[in-house]
């Protein structure tokens, strides 16, 4: 099982930590500073993540989530993930972050904005569409008939399947797209922003805006 480090320990990365150790991942995460200084966030919401500086936790990690506040990427240094696996759970809403001049263009995702800037990382774009109290709250076991469906996109096959398997394993089912582009239908004002879905009504959606 690859082993994960995440880099935010705000709202989704303690949470996504706490998923994957519960899962069975070996979980490192990480801040902008000193580990001191989020092991108490640590040890109460991801109990089993290690909390480390983020340049110790990348190097030792075989695929790195960034759920950092979306303001902070424009300071975010791509040597830090250059040749890992990097999975995107950012997501650009206006109301929530303000304007950010980097995410304006509208023609592009904002992953491929974020690819585009990681260029020697190999970006996914997945769980961006649910709030963190849906990632804590909505897990379910394989087989469940509530278990809720989330979209994987990127550009890289292979990528995206390591990434499905992780997300299938912390507790959702995923309908897996072939580019980042195509993760564009996870933004705000996409058909699956923010809705609880089964797989088939997933599928459905996005195949239905896609058309």
């Amino acid at each position: 099982m690859p082993r994960i480090a995440v880099l935010g320990a705000g709202h989704s990365g303690p949470v996504l930590a706490r998923a994957a150790v519960e899962a069975g991942y070996h979980v490192s995460i990480a801040a902008s500073g000193d580990p001191a200084r989020i092991a108490l966030i640590a040890r109460v919401l991801a109990p089993g993540a290690e909390p480390r500086w983020a340049a110790d936790a990348v190097a030792d990690a075989d695929v790195a989530i960034l759920a950092i506040p979306i303001h902070r990427f424009a300071t975010f240094d791509p040597a830090l993930v250059a040749g890992k696996l990097v999975v995107d759970v950012m997501n650009y809403w206006p109301p929530v972050d303000g304007l950010q001049a980097m995410f304006e263009d509208r023609t592009r995702g904002s992953s491929e904005i974020v690819q585009e800037r990681l260029v020697e990382a190999t970006v996914i774009k997945t769980l961006n569409h649910l709030g963190y109290h849906q990632l804590d709250e909505e897990r379910r076991p394989e087989g469940s008939p509530e278990r809720r469906a989330v979209g994987v996109a990127g550009d890289d096959p292979d990528a995206v399947d390591v990434v499905a398997d992780i997300v299938e394993r912390i507790g959702f089912d995923t309908v897996r797209l072939d580019s980042l582009r195509a993760g564009r239908l996870f933004e705000a004002g996409g058909p699956v922003f923010g809705a609880s879905l089964r797989r088939s009504e997933f599928e459905l959606a996005v195949r239905a805006e896609a058309a």
